[in-house]
């Protein structure tokens, strides 16, 4: 009998390639560092739905999961800028760099999250958390930071909403098949907190023919925190369909 098409959620249609959310992870760790950038830099990697803010933390964040039941274990290193749609400040996510086979296209093809293949190391060096980048053997997002003082969640800056663009080119010819501003704010759920710390961080970009983010070089820095937590991560929303 041939599978039902109401029944296929992505490819190979007799086993999909990912599992669907809901996806659950323990002891997920999330390094974050907040810095004023170049608004030039902020500007020049915002699509045209969105406008620039005058003033606005953008965010490193290094993040290692050692389980995840979806998509086993991997590594990920995120830059998040401020802007603000239709009048509301919000957070857009222009890239994503992972290690990990199955999290890169599920990421991509559910939320629209911009996650691009790298080789990603997290780990800790004495007191120093570091999570490093890597594009063709260079360096291109370098994030260090300490946990030396106690913390809670609610001090953290909120980056939400939090938005992704999902584009998918038509099969037929140029163009988008699928243009769409996903919020992905409510994704997180059934979240268990086991660590929250705060330090200082500092982060490094490094020029690269793809993916450049050299113009991100900090102007100043806001503080880092270092969360440690279990969630279950579920479904995104839909803002606005930009081919209706």
């Amino acid at each position: 009998m041939p599978i039902p098409m109401d029944q296929i959620a992505n490819m190979p249609a007799f086993s999909p390639y990912y599992p669907m959310p809901p996806a659950r992870y323990r002891q997920a760790q999330f390094q974050y560092v907040f810095f004023q950038a170049d608004p030039a830099a902020i500007d020049r990697v915002l699509p045209a739905c969105f406008e620039p803010v005058e003033d606005g933390l953008c965010a490193a964040i290094g993040i290692s999961i050692p389980w995840s039941a979806n998509y086993g274990a991997f590594e990920e290193s995120v830059l998040t800028v401020p802007c603000s749609y239709e009048g509301q400040m919000g957070y857009f996510t222009p890239v994503a760099f992972l290690n990990s086979r199955s999290s890169i296209p599920a990421g991509r093809e559910i939320y629209g999250t911009p996650k691009v293949a790298a080789d990603i190391t997290v780990a800790m060096d004495e007191r120093v958390m570091f999570t490093d980048t890597q594009v063709a053997g260079a360096s291109v997002l370098s994030i260090r930071s300490t946990m030396h003082k106690e913390a809670t969640v609610e001090e953290m800056p909120v980056l939400q909403p939090a938005w992704r663009l999902k584009v998918i080119p038509r099969a037929d010819g140029p163009g988008a098949e699928v243009m769409q501003l996903i919020d992905v704010s409510e994704v997180t759920n059934d979240v268990n907190v086991r660590v929250c710390r705060a330090g200082d961080g500092v982060i490094e970009c490094r020029p690269s023919p793809i993916y450049d983010l050299s113009d991100f070089t900090p102007r100043s820095y806001a503080g880092a925190y270092y969360v440690e937590m279990d969630y279950t991560e579920r479904y995104a929303r839909i803002v606005k369909d930009f081919l209706e």
